[in-house]
């Protein structure tokens, strides 16, 4: 089936618009647990607080940040690309609705974990990874949309990751494995996807309104970036301290580096919704250089400015990055940041630059701060985008 006979049947879908398209209820659901997920960790960070979970603070922050907020996420994303990778309709109605509620008994299930058991809990949570990855695959190959299978091979290393979690949380009380793939597999994903939308989005905007230099096409340099970040975070996932590894996570960074500068970010300052994903996309390089050196040089890098550049700023900032942007295109709205939109950017921004350095400081202060901001940018994405995704479409627009 062609784009536009799926895009002409799609408008028949007369339910709920919340439930119309893969992107309204998870970026919403997403944004949610982001702000609520660190609103209840740092209380139980400093002992105020304890949630009837089987797992210790540090885990679930951890598990409800990859497994919870970026699952979420990641579901909106390929729900909606794919119908437009394969010209397939998009999941709608029930089914949809079905996905989302798997994913938030996850949520419950992981949160009551204490009352209902660990193992129970793990079935249900790693149920929605496997269930969500089931429908892709099946949309991926119904449309003969091979070149997205790689897509899924990191969902399935998201959903390896998530057993493993399980698992050593069951039988250890804590996860280190489990906690390294998940972010590996959210990296690699980043690496990917941004690799595919950051150029693109940078060209056609730049071919509109300035005129010149665009970003450099794919080619052999991308694919030695991605490999070699690919087998870094793979070494880093399996031993985590081994010099070797540090010297594949700086030589990632550097490469990265270089990819992100042959993208033409600094020609897009007027476009702040193009800018913010390559500002996105420089935290993983960050992220790479800051994690090899506290490798190589413990005493002087902490590991968790590396994991934080990873997670607040890659991860944090380029979520944001598509959810808005996405939000915007398919309720059929300008493809403009307004002023509120930058200020959810430079929230989480703040809060990614305040958390690195909390790392290396290691004050309450800074990471109140950090964890305020983070807060403020997704509740402040509720408030802005939440009408946007519960309400009906003024017009229809198949934009990414």
């Amino acid at each position: 089936m062609s784009i536009p006979a799926a895009l002409s049947r799609r408008r028949e879908y007369a339910g709920p618009a919340l439930f119309s398209y893969g992107f309204r209820p998870f970026f919403l659901s997403a944004a949610v647990w982001a702000a609520v997920g660190v609103l209840l960790w740092l209380p139980q960070y400093f002992g105020a607080l304890t949630l009837p979970t089987a797992m210790g603070p540090l885990e679930w922050h951890v598990h409800e940040l990859l497994y919870g907020y970026v699952a979420a996420a990641v579901a909106g994303f390929l729900l909606t690309a794919i119908p437009n990778w394969t010209g397939r309709l998009p999941v709608t109605g029930a089914p949809l609705a079905a996905l989302v509620l798997l994913w938030l008994s996850g949520r419950v299930a992981v949160l009551i974990s204490g009352a209902i058991g660990a193992v129970a809990a793990a079935v249900i949570d790693v149920s929605f990874l496997v269930v969500l990855a089931a429908v892709a695959l099946r949309e991926v190959v119904a449309g003969s949309n091979w070149r997205n299978l790689r897509v899924l091979i990191v969902l399935g290393l998201l959903i390896a990751g998530n057993v493993v979690f399980h698992a050593e949380v069951i039988r250890f009380g804590v996860s280190e494995y489990g906690s390294r793939i998940g972010l590996a597999a959210v990296i690699l994903l980043i690496t990917l996807i941004g690799g595919r939308i950051i150029p693109s989005f940078t060209h056609n905007w730049l071919a509109r309104h300035r005129p010149g230099r665009l970003p450099a096409p794919f080619s052999r340099y991308d694919v030695l970036s991605l490999a070699t970040g690919a087998v870094a975070l793979a070494a880093w996932a399996a031993v985590p301290t081994h010099r070797a590894g540090g010297v594949l996570l700086m030589l990632a960074g550097i490469l990265n580096l270089v990819r992100l500068a042959r993208w033409a970010g600094d020609r897009t300052f007027t476009d702040r919704l193009v800018l913010v994903l390559h500002a996105g996309f420089a935290f993983v390089p960050v992220g790479f250089l800051l994690t090899g050196a506290a490798v190589l040089w413990p005493a002087v890098v902490q590991a968790s400015a590396g994991l934080h550049a990873w997670t607040v700023g890659g991860i944090g900032l380029m979520t944001l990055a598509v959810m808005t942007r996405a939000t915007l295109g398919h309720t059929g709205r300008p493809l403009v940041a307004s002023p509120a939109t930058q200020a959810i950017y430079a929230l989480v921004l703040i809060a990614a630059l305040v958390r690195i350095a909390a790392a290396f400081d290691g004050s309450a202060l800074l990471l109140h701060a950090a964890a305020a901001a983070w807060e403020a940018a997704f509740a402040g994405f509720v408030i802005v985008y939440g009408p946007l995704l519960i309400g009906s479409n003024p017009v229809w627009a198949g934009r990414t």
